[in-house]
């Protein structure tokens, strides 16, 4: 599409960040510390994946409502060969639970895995087995180049020593304050004198400095298989959690191969089941294909209409069969298919808007974290991680300091469905580390946080770049949309306008303030310079490393 996208908007925005552009490397994550901490090992002479688990550690310090070492997540990496792998560390279901341990609260929607006592989502039986902490250990170890005990160390630092608290953290503490206030540990240090942190007070995590001090000497071993497992395990059977030692020792991440879908002349490469993301994004753009988005503009009913059937189209199927591709027949060959797009497309009526069953055979958490990096080397790594809700449990381990998710709210509590609950199943996710490449070049990579509506606001930023033309700083801060087949969420900057004749066309409209989370990602310009973006939505900030080392022979001499 040529000319500017502006021109044919009926949504205007202005962006409230500036990117950053760099030629050796950049680190995007939504802390500006834990950019700050993927950055220091680029300018160490590190690799983007020393980077990115650096960051991940100095999140569950200065971000840690939203990911731990006690949680799950799953990344993609791009190495400088163009090989493609996704790592999952998600979380698994304890051993001893079955799919009747839980009673779902009567009255439930299908979609709604609320239980009795709210026992899936606080508290000691909410937490599943962790995935993160093995994954990021063994992901540099098989493709970082730095030790472990370097790459924690920013971590450490931030956690001993503190931090300023910002009002993003500020305002998280007090959306969840009623029932962190239950739990001695976790509100000795974020509600100290049972009232939320104030901006600009300091994060002090002492106890938690100490374990990642002797995680980085002992590696993921401390936890699985040594003291901190025992820790963990112990606290669960006195607190009647389910995870016990077996759990730990028995946890293995699984290496997966992307999900690829082909898109005017654009490969989009995504995570594949237990994610729903890649498989329900390349099944999204399918049937968008059929239509000339960049002519309908962006912002404009005709657009958000059609971007509203499709999701309706993909949560549908998504209910019927995502899942965990050990326990669950997920068809993804059918769902990918052109020509189940084509079948799909022929049923939307551009001028009504209608109710979506699944098209296929029956056989999540809204508060994460995403962060991007890359080198100048050509090694990429986009990875969404989370301990699910805000302060995942709302309890943390004493003797650890750490926080422990709550990821057993992600699975029906009712026997039967696909997301049933069985020992060893991995959750299902909406998590979205996305790759576009164009002519086998990678252009962008991007991702976000933000529950079931991840992967639709990935889909949407991948549709601003390819389709609308916008700059990686438009296309993640754009005005979003999300509808699973209930009230069609339009972010407050779409007009009234256009909310109407949205109206008019049988969508039950509601404007919020958010949809999803802060996303952020890389653009790869042909020069070798990238740019890193991150929208308003959090805390986001882009760290660029350009210039590089003095001229070889180069000394400075005084005559």
């Amino acid at each position: 599409m040529s000319g500017n996208w502006r021109d044919r908007t009926a949504t205007t925005f202005e962006c409230q960040k500036m990117p950053a552009v760099s030629s050796r490397g950049m680190v995007v994550s939504n802390h500006p510390l834990a950019s700050s901490a993927g950055a220091e090992m680029l300018a160490a002479g590190g690799n983007a994946i020393d980077a990115a688990i650096a960051t991940l550690f100095t999140l569950t310090v200065v971000e840690p409502m939203m990911v731990g070492i006690i949680g799950g997540g799953m990344a993609h990496i791009r190495l400088a060969d163009g090989s493609h792998r996704v790592i999952d560390g998600q979380s698994t279901v304890p051993a001893s639970v079955r799919d009747t341990t839980y009673t779902s609260r009567p009255g439930s929607a299908h979609d709604v895995f609320d239980t009795v006592g709210n026992e899936n989502l606080n508290g000691p039986k909410a937490v599943a087995t962790p995935g993160s902490l093995k994954a990021w250990c063994e992901t540099l170890r098989r493709f970082g180049t730095m030790s472990l005990a370097d790459v924690m160390q920013p971590a450490i630092k931030h956690a001993a020593r503190g931090y300023a608290a910002t009002p993003y953290l500020h305002e998280c503490i007090s959306e969840s304050a009623a029932e962190m206030r239950k739990d001695k540990p976790i509100a000795a240090i974020f509600l100290p004198g049972g009232e939320p942190l104030k901006v600009g007070e300091r994060v002090v995590q002492a106890e938690y400095a100490e374990t990642l001090r002797y995680i980085a000497e002992h590696g993921e071993q401390a936890l699985y298989e040594g003291p901190l497992g025992d820790i963990l395990a112990d606290y669960m059977e006195k607190a009647g959690g389910f995870i016990r030692r077996n759990d730990l020792t028995s946890y293995k991440t699984v290496e997966r191969q992307p999900i690829r879908a082909d898109y005017r002349g654009w490969a989009i490469f995504g995570p594949p089941p237990p994610a729903a993301s890649g498989v329900h994004i390349a099944q999204m753009l399918n049937i968008l294909e059929g239509y000339d988005i960049g002519s309908l503009g962006f912002g404009t009913s005709e657009t958000i209409h059609y971007l509203a059937e499709v999701l309706k189209i993909a949560f549908a199927d998504r209910a019927a069969a995502s899942g965990d591709p050990d326990y669950v027949g997920v068809p993804v060959e059918k769902l990918t298919s052109k020509a189940y797009a084509e079948e799909r497309r022929g049923a939307i009526d551009p001028a009504r808007a209608q109710a979506w069953g699944a098209g296929v055979m029956q056989l999540e958490s809204a508060h994460t974290t995403h962060m991007t990096a890359a080198d100048g080397f050509g090694n990429v790594v986009a990875t969404t991680q989370t301990i699910n809700n805000l302060f995942g449990a709302k309890i943390m381990i004493p003797g650890l300091g750490a926080i422990a998710n709550n990821y057993m709210n992600l699975f029906d509590p009712r026997p039967g469905h696909a997301l049933s609950l069985a020992p060893g199943k991995r959750v299902t996710t909406s998590m979205s580390p996305m790759m576009a490449l164009r002519d086998g070049k990678l252009r962008y990579a991007l991702g976000l946080p933000g529950g079931k509506r991840i992967f639709p606001s990935a889909m949407q930023a991948l549709i601003n770049l390819i389709d609308h033309g916008m700059s990686l700083q438009e296309a993640v801060e754009a005005p979003r949309v999300w509808t699973e087949g209930n009230a069609l969420e339009v972010e407050q900057a779409v007009p009234e306008a256009v909310r109407e004749k949205l109206a008019m066309l049988g969508h039950k409209v509601e404007p919020v303030a958010t949809v999803a989370g802060g996303m952020n990602g890389i653009a790869f310009h042909d020069d070798g310079t990238m740019t890193g973006a991150a929208c308003w939505r959090a805390d986001g900030t882009p760290v660029g490393i350009s210039g590089g080392l003095a001229k070889s022979g180069i000394r400075f001499r005084l005559s």
